[in-house]
């Protein structure tokens, strides 16, 4: 959450800039060893763990603001620290973004109705200065037919991504994968924002794109640790700041937008999504495991 448009990690919301997609690329690879990875998956558990505890709470006429501060709660509660407080002068412990709103939707009293789709990101620090990253969507009550494909479709577009994890592979075949299903089913990527590396910082190389070309960008090696965090709208792709927040960012044809994201390892094999839950939703039909 509370993301930097690619390429320039600590750009503001409001400063997008398109990246170019070049040849492959040898990482400068910021791996992890399996005692750093052990400490990352604590602070998986807790964000994982606050996804798992707002779901029930996610309902009409609960404000933003209380789910806000029923998972900086949950948070506290579980030995961990909210990392989007203070973060760039922003106040709250999530981004909950309703309906057209694409990311950064900041917590407010506004209750919300049936038929909204909701994401809530969050993203948390242990104690010892490990970070754990993790979105979901929400349906309100009985929402619309194509509320609910673009959630489900979205959810199916970042496992698309996901499944191309392996030491070799490259972030484009990442990027390619999510863009080619997604557009597939008549959507739409964003492209101001992409996914990242995570682990003693909140924002760490490489940066990961949601579209692309197959065989560019750095090369995956065992260690590495980045979120896979699509961003899909059911119009068009362009996206614009809403109002002088500084932070909230919305479709520009006013079209439902919604993210999904897990916290992804690179492993000797294969990948290991480390943000699963007991609680998480059911894999898509063409995913076969959880780890490889």
């Amino acid at each position: 959450m509370l993301r930097a448009p690619c390429p320039a990690i600590g750009r503001t919301p409001s400063q997008p800039q398109q990246p170019k997609i070049g040849p492959p690329m040898l990482m400068v690879t910021n791996s992890k060893t399996p005692e750093m990875l052990e400490k990352m998956r604590a602070a998986s558990a807790i964000v994982s763990g606050v996804l798992e505890m707002i779901g029930e709470h996610v309902r009409p006429g609960v404000s933003t603001a209380r789910l806000d501060q029923l998972c900086h709660d949950y948070i506290v509660d579980h030995g961990g620290v909210p990392a989007c407080v203070g973060y760039q002068g922003y106040q709250h412990a999530t981004c909950i973004s309703v309906n057209h709103v694409v990311c950064h939707g900041i917590p407010n009293d506004k209750p919300l109705k049936k038929g909204d789709i909701v994401n809530v990101d969050v993203t948390v620090i242990t104690k010892d200065g490990w970070y754990g990253d993790n979105s979901r969507m929400y349906l309100i009550g009985e929402c619309s037919i194509a509320a609910k494909r673009l959630s489900a479709i979205t959810f199916d577009a970042m496992w698309h991504g996901i499944v191309q994890v392996k030491p070799g592979a490259h972030l484009g075949d990442i990027g390619h994968a999510i863009q080619k299903f997604a557009e597939g089913q008549g959507f739409s990527i964003v492209r101001e924002f992409c996914g990242h590396g995570i682990g003693k910082k909140f924002h760490e190389e490489p940066q990961v794109l949601h579209y692309g070309r197959p065989g560019t960008l750095e090369e995956l090696v065992p260690g590495m640790v980045f979120t896979i965090e699509p961003m899909i709208n059911a119009g068009r792709r362009e996206v614009k700041d809403f109002g002088n927040d500084g932070w909230t960012i919305v479709t520009k044809d006013h079209s439902l937008s919604a993210q999904w994201e897990h916290t992804v390892l690179v492993t000797e094999t294969g990948y290991e999504v480390m943000t699963l839950s007991a609680g998480s939703p059911p894999l898509p039909a063409f995913v076969t495991a959880t780890k490889t």
